[in-house]
């Protein structure tokens, strides 16, 4: 939705400018095309909007994991919008279908990584010093901790790496050097059970079933839904509400 709107934002300003450029009587500078093929046929202003758009657009798709579009209605529906004419559905209903186009592509991405995790759970249960819990959480313990036990209502400090099953590290908190401080109960529910059973000190190993971390959603854009997720958590201690306002101020400041 936000996109969309940027999007229509960004033409608007571009008809705009167009708009004014053909009122004036001054030349208007041309900015330098950046170009990959020998010739480009962008030889007016409105040449080269009408590309910055596509390539809007179309970047836009690509992210999106679009592969295929019907040109002619795509063409068709611009065409109708840009000269004010009766659309085939109102924007309301083409924001709906957008949404369940991108529903049933998280839902089919979803249930591979499900899939996909659920055969590395199994085989991973069978190693030697893995435990696995009722709700599906497998752990090891990398170093044994001598510490009380935390519960969910306590604060945390912890190092951490986290992973994709393939390897891909998408967070760690030793290469940002500052420890995470957050409360127990307030962590996806995977992290919340192992740090109410493993004494402070303790270094472990997790293996976090979607169903107990991120869910069908998923988190931002590197950890899908349905995604099965490693951890090495290093837990330092109990932390205070001190610690979590110095790491609320430094993420503000990096941000």
């Amino acid at each position: 939705m936000k996109r969309t709107l940027v999007v229509s934002g960004i033409v608007l300003l571009a008809l705009g400018a167009n708009a004014q450029a053909k009122k004036t009587t001054k030349p208007v500078a041309k900015a330098p095309v950046k170009t990959t093929a020998a010739v480009k046929p962008l030889k007016t202003l409105n040449d080269s909007l009408s590309y910055a758009f596509g390539v809007s657009l179309g970047e836009y798709l690509k992210s999106q994991g679009v592969t295929t579009v019907n040109y002619t209605m795509l063409n068709k529906a611009l065409d109708q919008c840009i000269k004010g004419q009766q659309t085939y559905m109102d924007v309301n209903v083409a924001n709906y279908v957008m949404s369940r186009a991108g529903e049933a592509k998280r839902n089919k991405i979803a249930a591979v990584e499900k899939e996909k995790g659920r055969k590395f759970l199994e085989e991973n249960k069978k190693k030697p010093g893995v435990t696995v819990t009722p709700s599906g959480l497998q752990y090891e313990v990398l170093v044994k901790g001598t510490g009380e036990r935390l519960s969910r209502t306590d604060t945390f400090s912890a190092h951490y790496r986290g992973m994709l099953l393939d390897g891909k590290e998408f967070d760690n908190s030793y290469s940002r050097g500052k420890p995470l401080a957050f409360p127990v109960g307030a962590v996806i529910p995977g992290w919340t059970e192992a740090l109410t059973l493993m004494p402070i000190g303790s270094k472990w190993k997790l293996y976090i079933p979607s169903e107990i971390g991120y869910g069908e959603n998923g988190a931002g854009a590197d950890i899908p839904g349905g995604a099965t997720l490693v951890f090495e958590v290093e837990l330092l201690g109990k932390g205070s509400m001190a610690d979590m306002q110095a790491q609320s101020q430094q993420q503000g400041q990096q941000q």
